[in-house]
């Protein structure tokens, strides 16, 4: 196992920079996710680490070794691909096996490794099957085992789910996080899926234009935002956010007054941050500092929750109801507020300004 260290890591394309600059410490034994939207530099990144890009500036550290010119095969990682990259012609044990084909482990050593390796996949009646008669999962699992029997100091995961169902997306992630945890083995984990990263990493580095924008534990990132994107990027559904203004005479969003004392950072025009699940609808409670009348456009029952779509003077709004409350759509409902679930952004910068 190893740290991985990125020390003002920079990647250009002639003209054009695709990675500016970023510095990143992944320590031993850490799953890290890199998040964001296509062309954010996250798979470059990726691709830096793994020895598949050259490096245009800065210094890369696998361990103790600045591996900027080694070649793939000498950085001792291992690389899971999004289309699996396994052999039709060859078994499942083989292609687990392959990469060990031009090492000095003896048949004995070898076979081992693969027998290991299918029986913590749950590979091991399919080790004689060939890729064709696998389900999309079982090649996944397939990829990850030819990654495993190596023992890389890390492996390197390039968005290896985006062509599983949902279900089995689902599954995907329990069984990578088990692996990790039975393993313990550094996980750069690349996706554009927020909910991968929420639930699969140690710590998530939120990307953009190929600048890192925050990093830290799902629930940091979660809890305290640094700016509008990672606001609305982390969470499911997006945080709901509707312009403010903060004046004299009090803030206001959405047409309706702000309660409790607003942070002296804000000033002038701001925007208002609530995610879906603080937006409640129904009485408003003694503590709500913010409540929103609005016009139900359309409603999304699941069950326990309902999802509740209202226009709130222009703006789109979702707010939650029980499951067993569903509004009629043209109706005008209250949702409110508690305090402490309110966030606040400068409405130029988009930088966050503080909680209320």
């Amino acid at each position: 196992m190893a740290a991985i260290q990125l020390e003002g890591l920079v990647k250009r394309y002639g003209k054009v920079t695709a990675v500016h600059g970023i510095d990143l410490e992944i320590a031993d034994g850490e799953f890290v996710v890199l998040v964001g939207p296509s062309g954010c530099g996250k798979s470059t990144t990726l691709r830096m680490i793994a020895g598949l890009e050259d490096i245009s500036g800065g210094v890369l550290r696998i361990g103790d070794k600045i591996v900027n010119h080694d070649e793939p095969k000498q950085r001792n990682i291992a690389m899971v691909f999004q289309n699996y990259a396994i052999y039709p012609h060859m078994t499942v044990g083989q292609n687990i096996g392959f990469g060990l084909y031009t090492s000095d482990l003896s048949k004995a050593e070898k076979q081992a490794r693969i027998t290991e390796a299918a029986k913590i996949l749950g590979l091991e009646a399919l080790l004689d099957r060939r890729p064709a008669a696998l389900s999309g999962g079982q090649r996944q699992r397939v990829a990850i085992g030819r990654a495993m029997v190596r023992n890389p100091a890390a492996f390197l995961f390039d968005e290896p789910l985006s062509n599983l169902d949902a279900q089995l997306r689902s599954q995907m992630r329990i069984e990578i996080k088990r692996l990790h945890q039975r393993l313990g083995t550094t996980i750069v984990y690349v996706t554009h899926d927020q909910i991968e990263a929420m639930t699969m990493a140690d710590r998530i580095v939120v990307m953009r234009d190929g600048l890192i924008l925050q990093v830290g534990t799902p629930t940091e990132l979660y809890e305290s935002p640094v700016d509008v994107f990672t606001a609305r990027f982390i969470g499911s559904p997006s945080m709901n956010l509707v312009p403010g203004m903060v004046s004299v005479d009090g803030a206001t969003a959405g047409g309706a007054a702000i309660k409790g004392g607003i942070p002296d950072a804000a000033q002038g025009r701001i925007l208002v941050g609530v995610r879906p699940h603080d937006l409640v609808v129904g009485a408003v409670p003694e503590d709500a500092v913010l409540t929103f009348e609005g016009t139900v456009s359309a409603v999304e029952p699941l069950g326990s929750e309902t999802l509740v779509h209202l226009d709130i003077a222009g703006e789109a709004v979702i707010a939650t109801a029980p499951g067993k409350i569903v509004p009629d759509v043209g109706s005008t409902i209250s949702a409110s507020a508690a305090a402490g679930s309110l966030y606040l952004f400068d409405a130029e910068s988009e930088r966050a300004l503080g909680r209320l």
